[in-house]
């Protein structure tokens, strides 16, 4: 069953909490929830995520009319968090802490991951809120190498593991903290995603990571060399779909899915660019850094000891289990890359050669 296959099936009447709806896959959630004409209520921390989610609705040509309302609360406070499960069915926990430059402690990025994760689940169960759906990432599963390169919700990462990022760390140490609260406590069930490097089209021109190293890439940023860094790839819409199936299968309670859809790496990444972009072929890398060059250039530049961490090989991630458990189908890596860049290109982004404007 695809994404454009499976249609929500619950009362309209029943409002959703979505928590970081102004991020990547928080504004893509609010967008098909209210498309599919439910009601929803976003949690941010001020006026600017407002402004954002609103844009995002714009971009895509989606009028909320009364359906749209939101709440501020922070991760950081227990401030708002009662008031913002009042009423509300569901819960989609998409918000997490993601620094633009390595903290100067762990703990900027830990404690508000973790702490907000905590405090969204006592809110929730405090309101009898049947279900929480967390987004985790494949961070917190695939940083740990195995011998054969097999991952599976079964795996976790060991947040000791040597040069793991603090980004990392933190959604290890979220879902870890979020199931033992559910174990302990009771009295509400916790599904999580774990979403590998997400891609797809972006609403707005506020490039997450994974979209920033596309933009990256065509801007000709990297139009030397890459590093060798094998990662799972899935779509932006695909992750949204198997949170909402997660959020109404009886089957999915107490369950982790991993969402990915297949594996690429920068270098290949580029090749699919330079196919469908052709007069981009000059800002696109045409070589590939080794691994021991990878881990010297890591000392000095941050952005490369996720590669690092990797060493080169490729992960095999398994997205069995959503597709059994709850009939999840990804779409294609490349088609997913495409969607990335031409949607880049569309917010003006980045620019075609000989179009003018920037493309930084």
């Amino acid at each position: 069953m695809s994404t454009e296959d499976f249609t929500l099936s619950f009362p309209q009447e029943e409002k959703v909490l979505v928590t970081g709806g102004s991020g990547f896959v928080g504004s893509h959630t609010v967008v098909r929830l209210l498309r599919e004409g439910h009601r929803v209520r976003v949690a941010v921390r001020g006026p600017a995520q407002q402004a954002q989610v609103r844009a995002a609705l714009k971009q895509t040509g989606v009028d909320p009319a009364d359906r749209l309302e939101f709440a501020v609360a922070d991760l950081s406070a227990d401030a708002g968090w009662a008031q913002a499960m009042d009423g509300i069915a569901h819960v989609l926990h998409h918000a997490s802490p993601f620094p633009p430059a390595p903290p100067e402690t762990e703990d900027e990025v830990i404690l508000p991951a973790r702490d907000g994760a905590l405090r969204v689940l006592a809110a929730a169960r405090g309101a009898g809120i049947p279900r929480v759906v967390m987004t985790s990432s494949f961070a917190a599963i695939g940083y740990t190498l195995t011998p054969d390169d097999h991952y599976t919700e079964e795996n976790w990462t060991d947040p000791d593991t040597p040069g793991l990022p603090a980004y990392h760390k933190s959604k290890v140490l979220a879902e870890a903290a979020a199931w033992d609260y559910v174990r302990s406590n009771g009295g509400i069930e916790l599904t999580v995603v774990n979403p590998t490097g997400i891609f797809g089209p972006q609403l707005v021109d506020r490039p997450s990571g994974s979209i920033g190293l596309i933009k990256a890439l065509l801007s000709g940023g990297m139009s030397s060399a890459v590093p060798v860094w094998n990662f799972g790839v899935v779509d932006v819409r695909d992750v949204v779909d198997l949170h909402l199936r997660a959020m109404l299968h009886p089957k999915a309670a107490g369950e982790r899915f991993l969402a990915n859809s297949g594996s690429s790496s920068l270098f290949k990444i580029a090749n699919i660019l330079r196919e469908r972009f052709p007069a981009m072929a000059d800002r696109l890398p045409a070589t590939e850094l080794t691994i021991d060059q990878v881990r010297e250039a890591a000392k000095a530049e941050p952005a490369l000891r996720d590669a690092a961490v990797l060493e080169g090989r490729t992960p095999d991630i398994s997205h069995e289990k959503a597709s059994s458990v709850l009939g999840w189908e990804p779409l294609d890596v490349k088609d997913s890359i495409v969607a990335t860049a031409e949607s880049l290109i569309e917010l003006g982004a980045v620019t075609l050669p000989g179009s003018g404007g920037p493309t930084s």
